[in-house]
């Protein structure tokens, strides 16, 4: 039996990925080259030098994804690769390395929406292919909720109006001081507070749609700030996190409820947030939902959601136009 290999590269911002996955879901490699220390003096990406670092290592990368596999490239089927959204100078560095190997190995190339590889990355790591459901993707550049048919047949329900919830998380972070990304900081720092502590908006939660808006909560917090003294950091983390928390879950569920699926998945960086997790589980339970989320491994950027998507829309006998050119502002639907 035919099992098409894919080798796929990400670099949408600032972390250098490359992965092979086998059909249906055997992840050979998942190589990721992370740029967190460099722009931590910065307090947050910048796209120039994200760029400039992306293009040292991604033929260091693909070779260890490769040695790691035990595959060479001449048994590789389909090369991938996300031509968007994301930071124009780095998704031009993997973007053109793909299309390069696809025309050196003369293989079909497809070019992957990053969206949708976070979409569909909580059916990476199970039997069930992509089904109906209803899917919350929640970044640090985005933040929707999409109603899931199947591969590429979407809906948007409602996203966020500013602030992307992890966006609202590091700036939080940095108004406190916390090392960048503040959003794994600020999960640290809850665990040891009282998330009841602060009485902190609850933004659209009750709007009557499905749309978001965190950056009055961010406000809030700064606001808050002069007001305090002591040690407070704990309980302020915990009770912003539950702030963000509670409109994302509450949303979810009434989403759920409302298009009458029976299951919710959660995927993205900040579904690797440990209150998030433990929430939509207990949320999903009460409600009688089915729940799949990407695992923490899976969350933040990676290739290996990007060679999932792909494997997939080469199965149903899609290819990408070689001509194409990478899109910063590519939409899901």
């Amino acid at each position: 039996m035919n099992r098409p290999l894919v080798l796929a590269i990400e670099t949408s911002c600032d972390e250098t990925a490359v992965a092979l996955l086998r059909s249906p879901r055997e992840i050979l490699a998942s190589e990721i080259a992370s740029q967190i220390e460099i722009h931590r003096q910065y307090g947050g990406v910048v796209p120039e030098v994200a760029s400039r670092n992306h293009l040292p290592r991604i033929r260091p990368i693909i070779e260890s994804a490769l040695k790691r596999s035990g595959c060479s490239l001449a048994e590789i089927d389909c090369i991938a690769a996300t031509r968007g959204p994301g930071l124009l100078t780095s998704l031009l560095v993997g973007y053109s390395a793909g299309k390069g190997l696809a025309i050196g190995l003369r293989k079909p190339f497809i070019g992957v929406n990053h969206l949708e590889g976070h979409l569909l990355s909580p059916f990476l790591q199970g039997a069930d292919r992509p089904c109906p459901s209803v899917g919350l993707i929640v970044s640090g550049g985005h933040t929707m909720l999409v109603r899931v048919f199947g591969i590429g047949s979407y809906r948007l329900l409602g996203r966020t109006f500013d602030d992307a919830a992890g966006e609202a998380f590091d700036k939080v972070g940095k108004l406190l001081g916390l090392p960048y990304p503040g959003g794994p900081e600020i999960d640290r720092l809850a665990k040891e507070g009282d998330r009841r502590k602060f009485d902190l908006p609850r933004s659209m939660l009750n709007s009557g749609d499905y749309n978001f808006s965190f950056s009055g909560l961010k406000t809030a917090v700064r606001y808050l700030l002069p007001k305090l003294e002591g040690d407070f950091h704990a309980d302020l983390c915990a009770s912003f996190q539950e702030a963000v928390i509670d409109v994302l879950v509450r949303k979810t569920i009434r989403a759920a409820n409302q298009t009458g699926v029976n299951l919710v998945t959660v995927s993205g960086g900040v579904s690797a947030n440990s209150r998030l997790r433990s929430t939509m589980r207990q949320a999903t339970a009460a409600a009688g939902l089915d729940l799949k989320m990407a695992s923490p491994a899976l969350s933040t950027d990676n290739a290996a959601m990007i060679a999932y998507v792909a494997l997939e829309r080469y199965l149903l006998g899609y290819r990408s136009d070689i001509r194409e050119d990478a899109d910063p502002n590519l939409k899901l639907l």
